[in-house]
């Protein structure tokens, strides 16, 4: 039964509390893009899943608000046509990508490929995440809101060779346990289930911190979203990140930047000011100014990569932020927390019908086969870009070669054909394949 009485997918009643002890067939927690996806899968399988979200929706999350074609891909697959088409209020969508690099400014389509769509989207977290929830909610799973989960329990807690479901409480103080044969964790980067079964953030893997803000513009109706790779400090001085601006359908902008672990300036920078002098010093253009800010600025880290493996242990699957499922080219997760919990559904699912976990390894395996060259050609991208004078000569005499952007775009943006025609896609393809997994 679930915990809501929902008459649409965009209607949520207030949570009640979980009774002291719930038994099902999965538990994930968190109720992110991934653990929302993954709930959604399960429940339209067939399976008893309960979802557990610490806060209570609708809730923020800092991020820029911009959904790739791969995120506009899962959509379509959960038949959020309407959402991916930006034909419900708070959606919109994008035709291309805008890069600003030194004297240059060059205007991108997504590229049209038979295996991804050729547009993209843009939707505040609030409502994305919210309507991710909603859906689960639709199709079956039981959704838990106020409740923080603070430890598996094990089928031997001696021994801890499976878990058996996970601990929980409110802020009121109210304890229980739901008790399930597997654990979708999608509990973010910091991932208290990752570091319980003994999984702890690789510090071989990259890592950013991001920081972003919101403010009301005329450019706001702009199709494209914009990406700019000569991002500077208060002194001029080239850093090794990058900085973005995606328009909303609320007339707003989600204006933020990135900066690499890689980068000298990676510890030492106060990013909240640095974020407030490059929006101020795009004022004329954009409207960046401090009367047009608005919703204070948010901060927080991007783990990239596969940052804690193995991403399947002991009946515990990982989701999205968890294990660092972030893309090193770009900083986006979305569209891999969900790919993601699309395929820990499918496992999931295949290990309950055949009473056997052993299935779950192929989470692990399946998705180093999809990711893991790729992450590790974006390791080494990280590494090259930390470097303010790599970043010159890439933007000083790389941006002006459109073919070459084309390419670069389809390699950041992870866009390539499965089965490709286009040689940039054989080589993209190539390197990836022949790189050693991540």
């Amino acid at each position: 039964m679930n915990a809501f009485t929902s008459t649409s997918p965009t209607s949520l009643e207030t949570a009640v509390v979980p009774p002291a002890v719930v038994d099902c067939d999965v538990v994930v927690v968190g109720a992110g893009p991934g653990g929302a996806t993954a709930a959604a899968w399960l429940a339209r399988a067939g399976r008893d899943v309960v979802l557990l979200e610490k806060e209570t929706f609708p809730r923020d999350k800092v991020c820029g608000d911009g959904l790739t074609p791969r995120v506009v891909q899962e959509l379509l697959l959960l038949g959020l046509h309407d959402e991916a088409h930006g034909r419900v209020d708070g959606w919109s969508t994008s035709t291309g990508l805008r890069i600003h690099g030194g004297d240059t400014v060059m205007e991108l389509p997504w590229p049209e490929l038979d295996d991804w769509p050729d547009w993209g989207a843009a939707c505040t977290r609030a409502q994305f995440d919210h309507t991710l929830a909603k859906l689960a909610v639709s199709d079956g799973a039981t959704l838990y809101e106020g409740v923080t989960v603070d430890d598996l329990t094990w089928r031997d807690p001696v021994a801890r060779d499976r878990v058996d479901g996970v601990t929980w409480r409110t802020a009121d103080g109210e304890t229980g346990v739901v008790r399930a044969p597997i654990v979708i964790a999608s509990d973010g980067a910091s991932s208290k289930l990752g570091i319980k079964a003994g999984l702890h953030r690789r510090d071989d893997r990259p890592l950013a911190v991001a920081a972003r803000t919101y403010y009301r513009s005329s450019r706001a109706d702009d199709d494209h979203i914009s990406s700019f790779l000569d991002l500077t400090d208060g002194d001029g001085n080239l850093l090794s990140g990058y900085g973005w601006i995606f328009p909303l359908d609320d007339g707003s902008l989600n204006v933020g930047l990135g900066l690499l672990d890689t980068s000298k300036d990676f510890r030492g920078t106060n990013y909240r000011k640095l974020l407030a002098a490059w929006a101020t010093g795009m004022a004329d253009e954009w409207e960046t100014t401090p009367d047009n800010q608005f919703g204070g600025v948010g901060s927080g880290p991007i783990p990239m990569g596969f940052n804690r493996t193995p991403i399947h242990r002991t009946g515990l699957l990982l989701v999205g932020d968890s294990a660092g499922m972030v893309n090193p080219f770009n900083g986006e997760g979305i569209s891999y927390a969900m790919e993601a919990a699309r395929l820990a559904a499918e496992v999931a699912d295949e290990a309950l019908a055949r009473k056997s976990t052993a299935v779950l390894d192929r989470y692990d395996r399946e998705l180093r086969r999809r990711w893991g060259g790729y992450y590790t050609l974006g390791k080494v991208f990280t590494h090259l870009v930390g470097s303010p004078t790599v970043m010159d000569v890439l933007t000083t005499y790389g941006m002006p070669v459109e073919p070459l952007m084309q390419w670069v775009l389809k390699t950041m943006a992870h866009l390539t054909d499965s089965r490709p025609s286009d040689v940039n896609d054989v080589i993209i393809n190539t390197m990836q394949n022949v790189a050693p997994a991540a």
